[in-house]
């Protein structure tokens, strides 16, 4: 009795300090989202960037240098829901930014939620969850993983860019109210903000970094990357006469809060509210690994008002090299330098502004899908005498109204060839995809791939159409994103910090694959509707 009394003792004592061995994890993960971020701009800009931001991630981290997005269409909504759950909208079903709900006809917004009601902000860009995201996250799966005692934060100026990246079980998701000039969330989260948060929207920062106007950060001479400082296709803030600088943001803001946005004080606010955040919770300060998802959307509004090839859009990334350098360094100074994984990449990039790609020769062009829909509309009632048959072409897609179709007594199948017959037409439309059936549509391995991962049947519409190279549905002024070609599919992806080497790779990756990645770092389960594979090349 005593000897097994002995043995038993030995073998606790023995095996104590195994089992209680913590799993080696970064004390905290930021996952940085640059809205619109073309990869080109990582190099494009290079050698005006400072050392302590984008060249610092280069110069340390780890780059894959040959990443794309492998679903359809290139919007925030999916590109966030993308990368934070390796997943695609086929699955995770994140269609879009909106989407045309098919059993109903409804258009639904990707994040809305009449249940969820706002905190510190205002109805109805307070009344937002994760709701409508069926797949988890990252974020979900360390929460999951640590059984809730990590810590799990989204900072966006945009509500979507918050919330899909935090997932479902966060701690907070905190997003800009435009009626306010304030930092929200919603019930979904918890009852009333932090004080944390009180605090620093009681500072009224906006209005502090617009104060000052916005003016170039170097002489305007020299952003010989950009085009001149006014041109036909940028945009203006309500007043202006002409697109150039100085832009009286000041004067902008006090009249929409809105136009906070379309300057780079949009970044530097979100990247001092993510500040406020890891102070306010002590992110990556305890003995746990905690996650914060941070997406810059100024990149984008500058980005949708003057096109990529604006000194605006060039300044905005000088002024979010600064920025992020100041981030880092806080970082270092507040979790210590190596012991955070950082992770910097896009939810999509942006094509060139039409008239500017037009004064150079090259083909481009607007597909206009409202008239495309309405003349759909018009040759379906000539057809069949019956109006309205097509709801819109959200998304690229044909999205029919069936309750019309069904109560005319009409035939779907002679609708939908009516219509393809139609659509194959159009100026500017390379493929009239039959969603029912894609392989008849002969499309390139590839593409086909996009759109198969991309198509929701239940918020996806019936037809897609793809546009030629060089034509996006939008406006004249600016530019938008949304098809499958390389100028709003290849993106940056850069990781960097703990766990990381120093490399770089040129073989193609996915957005997928980076939260099977982080998964893997963290060796915590992938998410659920993940279908990426771990990038092994950048992990120590």
């Amino acid at each position: 009795m005593r000897h097994r009394i002995i043995v038993a003792l030995f073998f606790s004592i023995g095996l104590a300090p195994a089992i209680g061995q913590p799993i080696a994890r970064p004390k905290l993960v930021v996952g940085i989202v640059v809205d619109q971020m073309r990869w080109d701009y990582l190099y494009r800009y290079y050698d005006r960037y400072g050392s302590g931001g984008f060249k610092r991630l280069l110069n340390e981290g780890f780059t894959c240098e040959d990443t794309y997005i492998n679903h359809l269409p290139s919007y925030t909504a999916v590109g966030h829901t993308t990368i934070f759950s390796g997943s695609v909208p086929s699955i995770d079903g994140i269609a879009g930014n909106d989407w045309i709900d098919q059993a109903t006809g409804k258009d639904i917004y990707c994040v809305e939620d009449s249940t969820a009601q706002p905190v510190g902000g205002t109805a109805p860009a307070g009344n937002m969850s994760p709701r409508n995201l069926l797949a988890t996250t990252i974020t979900d799966e360390l929460m999951l993983a640590t059984n809730f005692r990590s810590r799990v934060v989204g900072v966006s100026l945009k509500d979507r860019a918050s919330i899909l990246p935090a997932g479902h079980t966060p701690t907070g998701a905190f997003w800009f109210d435009d009626v306010k000039g304030v930092f929200s969330t919603s019930t979904w989260y918890m009852p009333q903000l932090p004080e944390w948060v009180e605090k620093f929207n009681a500072l009224d920062e906006p209005e502090k970094l617009a104060a000052g106007g916005w003016n170039p950060l170097y002489p305007i001479n020299t952003y010989v990357q950009s085009t001149a400082d006014s041109t036909s296709w940028e945009g203006l803030f309500k007043g202006e006469k002409a697109p150039v600088f100085p832009h009286d943001i000041l004067k902008a803001y006090k009249e929409d809060h809105d136009n906070i946005r379309s300057s780079p004080f949009g970044n530097t606010l979100t990247l001092d509210f993510a500040r406020a955040a890891v102070e306010g919770y002590a992110l990556g300060q305890r003995d746990i690994t905690d996650f914060l998802t941070i997406n810059c959307a100024s990149t984008d509004y500058v980005g949708h008002k003057y096109g990529p090839n604006s000194i605006e859009i060039e300044d905005v990334y000088l002024r979010l090299d600064k920025d992020l350098a100041a981030f880092f360094t806080f970082l270092d100074g507040k979790v210590g330098k190596g012991n955070y994984t950082i992770f910097l990449t896009a939810d999509h990039g942006a094509s060139h502004a039409v008239n500017f790609m037009k004064a150079h020769q090259i083909p481009a062009g607007l597909s206009g899908m409202r008239k495309i829909m309405q003349g759909l509309n018009d040759t379906l009632a000539t057809i069949t005498g019956v109006k309205d048959l097509v709801i819109s072409g959200t998304n690229y897609y044909v999205n029919f109204n069936f309750a019309h179709i069904r109560q005319a007594g009409l035939s779907m199948d002679s609708v939908r060839k009516a219509s393809m017959t139609y659509l194959s037409h159009q100026a500017g439309i390379q493929y009239v995809i039959d969603m029912a059936n894609i392989a008849a549509a002969n499309l390139p391995g590839t593409i086909q791939e996009m759109v198969v991962n991309g198509y929701n049947r239940k918020r996806s519409g019936s037809i897609l159409l793809l546009p030629d190279p060089g034509w996006f549905d939008g406006g004249d002024k600016g530019t938008t994103h949304g098809t499958w070609n390389p100028q709003d599919t290849h993106i940056p992806l850069v990781f960097m910090g703990w766990g990381v080497k120093h490399g770089s790779l040129y073989r193609t990756v996915h957005m997928i694959d980076i939260a099977p990645t982080v998964a893997a770092l963290l060796h915590v389960q992938m998410p659920d509707g993940n279908i990426g594979q771990v990038i092994p090349e950048l992990i120590r």
